[in-house]
């Protein structure tokens, strides 16, 4: 026995071999310990017992070849010895419990950063891997401002949207504030995908964040791994937002199964010919609550939760990330027993102002009012993007202001 056997146990050992044989698939896997009980017997059964059972000719060969199997677990744990990357089991407390109550979770997940982040509070951010521009700044804004609010962002670390919720939750001037997002991949942990996001990858592992995969080391990017990750993002994760996204992206994907599995799933609304925002559309035609800003979010979840009686909490040396959400902002200390509804409108301090309006905007001042944003523009920059004279910009301004749906702070002006 060499010293790298001795991190796993013999049933631990046993998994591995199990979710290396049938190459990580879901099916396989449970259909062989539905009928043998435990890895342990179902590994040790013969091949044609396993041929019986129906499993694939591809995973029947590599069952017949035990020595390669133990060669790739003696090297997974020498990966795990040397730091690479960490390894949990679905029945260890530190594995993430919000997945366990989805339909097929995995028996396994690898992952590098801190692992105490899957136990908090997350919520997923989703959508097209080719925003527009708008739709970029709405998700950085989106995760910044729950981040903040002390929820973990997580989301698929694609192109685009992904990308930009990661971005956002990782822009914290406070270091009390990072780190706060979860990174599930479509590839092996050992596999960075789409290659130009080292840098990314690295920002979210040095910050304190955590990147997970159920898929086995070395695994490369395919059609089928994806779909996989999704249903992660939405397993792991209280709701869904999708920021923008076109009628066949996989992001409704994550919001199909994010209200298969009981939660709540958000859309922001765009314009009715925006090709861009079919998907969103199309969400909220299907009962997706509409939102146009991250308050809303949080009042929905924190109003829908009792989180004292939640089934995953974060372990006792780490700060609960729901308890973020409760802050007042006259305090920096955390209370645990009091999560309530009450708290739910003191949210920490934010560039982005809570929202508590629905009025419905002019049509003449459409145009300017969607060039406003929560963190507020001064006149220049508005005369700039807008074809207007400066008397017809401020008299719009002030319109605006006088229906209470923007405000001026040190001559900006921002959405209220």
């Amino acid at each position: 026995m060499t010293a790298v056997t001795s991190l796993l146990s013999a049933e631990q050992r046993a998994v591995l071999a199990l979710w290396t044989e049938v190459n990580a698939s879901l099916s396989a896997y449970h259909k062989l310990i539905s009928n043998f009980g435990t890895a342990g017997l179902a590994w040790n059964a013969k091949v044609e017992a396993w041929r019986q059972l129906g499993i694939h000719s591809t995973h029947l060969k590599r069952h017949e070849q035990p020595e390669q199997t133990l060669t790739t677990i003696d090297k997974i744990q020498q990966a795990l010895l040397d730091g690479k990357y960490g390894l949990l089991f679905a029945d260890q407390p530190d594995y993430p419990a919000q997945l366990l109550e989805i339909y097929d979770p995995p028996p396994l997940l690898f992952y590098r950063g801190d692992k105490a982040r899957l136990q908090q509070a997350q919520i997923a951010i989703v959508g097209s891997r080719k925003p527009t521009a708008h739709a970029q700044k709405i998700t950085f804004d989106m995760a910044q401002y729950l981040a903040q609010a002390g929820y973990i962002i997580t989301s698929g670390l694609a192109l685009g949207v992904d990308k930009r919720a990661h971005l956002g939750a990782l822009a914290q001037s406070d270091a009390e504030y990072q780190g706060r997002t979860v990174g599930v991949m479509g590839t092996g942990i050992d596999v960075n995908y789409p290659n130009h996001h080292d840098k990314l990858f690295g920002q979210i592992i040095d910050q304190g964040g955590c990147i997970v995969s159920e898929l086995l080391p070395h695994t490369q990017p395919h059609k089928h791994t994806f779909p996989r990750r999704n249903r992660l993002v939405a397993g792991l994760s209280l709701a869904t937002i999708v920021t923008e996204a076109t009628i066949q992206s996989g992001s409704l994907i994550t919001a199909r199964l994010t209200s298969e599995q009981g939660k709540q799933v958000f859309a922001i609304p765009s314009h009715i010919d925006n090709s861009n925002a079919e998907g969103c559309h199309h969400l909220i035609r299907e009962g997706a609550t509409l939102i146009y800003h991250p308050q809303h979010v949080l009042e929905d979840i924190n109003n829908q939760l009792d989180y004292r009686a939640h089934t995953y909490q974060p372990s006792s040396n780490a700060e609960s990330s729901i308890e973020r959400a409760t802050l007042s902002q006259s305090t920096n200390s955390l209370n645990t027993e009091k999560l309530s509804t009450k708290s739910v409108n003191q949210s920490p301090q934010s560039n982005l102002k809570p929202s508590s309006h629905t009025s419905v905007i002019p049509e003449h001042l459409a145009l300017i009012y969607e060039q406003l944003d929560w963190h507020g523009q001064d006149l220049d920059a508005l005369l700039n993007t807008t074809d207007m004279s400066a008397a017809q910009l401020i008299g719009q301004l002030m319109e605006l202001e006088l229906l209470g749906v923007i405000s001026v702070q040190g001559g900006r002006y921002l959405r209220v």
